[in-house]
């Protein structure tokens, strides 16, 4: 694109970071962040479209996938991973993939991002098809790996969107909903983990909470159909449950909860 302009590389506005105290560092870094969230709301009209398109799919019983590389990559495995514990939805109806495999999460796999064949290859390993939908997610808006997938499925008539962090992205070309969180230079220059990773963060956030609700995996304000993987969890559907049905007794309550294994299914039987 002939208007792209990589605003992700620009250098940052800070000089000579290295003659900073702690303090100032610290200071500087808080600043950069405060601006993130404005970022955030100036795009709220494009997430909200795409949060839209995706519950319709959702509803009528698709997936979705998120598809990054490096940082952002990251980021998608991170949000989809929490959704099963969190809402009790199942393991596969939010999926992350990220180039270059398991092994990316956690150490560079070089080269994985520039190969544009490959996210749709890895998009066909788990039988994507037009209920489904993707999400493209890169700070740079450039990678390879992600605008091959996308591509590929706009072909197939499998909807589209995308988050990065520079306007008028080529990735943003290859998504039916694009979403563009113009955050500026980071701190340490062309550092996209900074303001543009907690950019998307915040968004992926809004997009999969939103999403729960739209499901009903969410009653009032309560995550009631959470997994009781650890104590912490099994405490506060406890509470929960002690609130919603008005019990005085803890062990009751508890005794109840594991009974029927959430909230929600307790109360259910409860109010049968």
């Amino acid at each position: 694109m002939s208007d792209f302009k990589r605003i992700t590389e620009e250098p940052s506005h800070y000089r000579h970071l290295e003659k900073m105290s702690i303090s100032e560092l610290l200071q500087n870094i808080n600043k950069e962040d405060k601006t993130v969230p404005i970022a955030v709301e100036k795009a709220m009209p494009q997430i909200e479209k795409l949060v839209a398109a995706i519950a319709d799919k959702m509803l009528s019983g698709g997936r979705l996938f998120y598809m990054g590389a490096g940082t952002s990559g990251r980021l998608g495995v991170v949000d989809a991973s929490e959704c099963p514990p969190t809402y009790g939805v199942p393991y596969g109806l939010v999926i992350a993939i990220i180039a270059g495999g398991d092994d990316a999460i956690t150490q560079a796999v070089e080269n994985a991002e520039d190969n544009a064949n490959q996210g749709w290859a890895d998009l066909e390993k788990h039988f994507i098809n037009d209920k489904d939908a993707v999400i493209g997610l890169a700070a740079s808006g450039t990678t390879p790996y992600v605008i091959g997938a996308l591509n590929e499925c706009r072909k197939r008539g499998i909807t589209t969107g995308s988050i990065c962090c520079n306007p008028n992205a080529p990735l943003s070309a290859a998504a039916d909903f694009p979403i563009e969180v113009i955050v500026g230079p980071e701190f340490v220059t062309g550092s996209t983990r900074m303001k543009s990773g907690t950019a998307q963060k915040l968004v992926l956030n809004m997009i999969s909470t939103a999403l729960m609700i739209q499901l009903g995996r969410v009653e009032d304000n309560k995550m009631v159909n959470m997994q009781l993987s650890n104590i912490k969890l099994v405490d506060r559907g406890v509470k929960m449950l002690m609130e919603q049905l008005s019990l005085t007794n803890y062990e009751v309550a508890k005794d109840l909860l594991l009974k029927y294994g959430s909230v929600k299914k307790a109360v259910d039987a409860s109010n049968a």
